[in-house]
C-alpha cells in the first residue's frame, strides 16, 4: 500500500514518528513536507496529500496539524477525498468501516504520538464494511460532481 504523509511546523515531529512505524510495517510511504519545523501554512500539504490520493498515486493519505480540522477541512476541498478528524481510535476505524475515508488527520497538540500511531493502524487495517454504507458514501461522493 502506498501512503502519502504531510503536516506542518506542529506535526513534524509525530509526523517523522508515524513515518518510521508505517516504515517498519512495511508501507510504503511518501513524505511530502515539511523537511523542517519553520511555520509553514497547512492548507498546502494538505492538497498534496489529497490530490495524490485523488489521483491514485497514494491509496491512502495521512495528515498532521495542530487539532487535525483545517488539514481535513483543506483536504475535503479535493474531489473524490472523505478525510475524516480522528481523535480516537473507534474514531479512525468507523472513518473506514462506514464512511471508506482515504485521507485520515489526527492532531499533534491534543493527542500524543503513540496514540495517533494507534488511530494511524486503524485507518489502514479497518476495510470499508460496505453494504448499507456503499449507498450513503455514493451519495457522499455525488456532492463533488453538483459543486465543481
Amino acid at each position: 500500500m502506498n501512503i502519502a504523509i504531510a503536516s506542518d511546523h506542529t506535526g513534524i515531529d509525530q509526523k517523522a514518528a508515524i513515518v518510521d512505524h508505517l516504515q517498519e510495517q512495511g508501507y510504503s510511504v511518501v513524505d511530502l513536507g515539511p523537511v523542517a519545523d519553520d511555520r509553514v501554512d497547512y492548507p498546502d500539504f494538505a492538497e498534496m496529500v489529497a490530490r495524490s490520493v485523488a489521483s491514485g498515486q497514494a491509496d491512502a493519505g495521512i495528515l498532521i496539524c495542530g487539532t487535525g480540522i483545517g488539514m481535513a477541512i483543506t483536504a475535503n476541498k479535493i474531489a473524490g477525498i472523505r478525510a475524516a478528524n480522528a481523535t480516537a481510535v473507534a474514531f479512525a476505524a468507523l472513518a473506514r468501516e462506514h464512511n471508506d475515508a482515504n485521507v485520515i488527520t489526527v492532531s499533534a497538540r491534543f493527542v500524543d504520538t503513540e496514540t495517533n500511531i494507534q488511530i494511524v493502524d486503524a485507518f489502514l487495517t479497518t476495510p470499508f464494511a460496505a453494504g448499507r454504507h456503499t449507498q450513503r458514501v455514493e451519495k457522499i461522493m455525488r456532492f463533488d460532481d453538483a459543486i465543481r
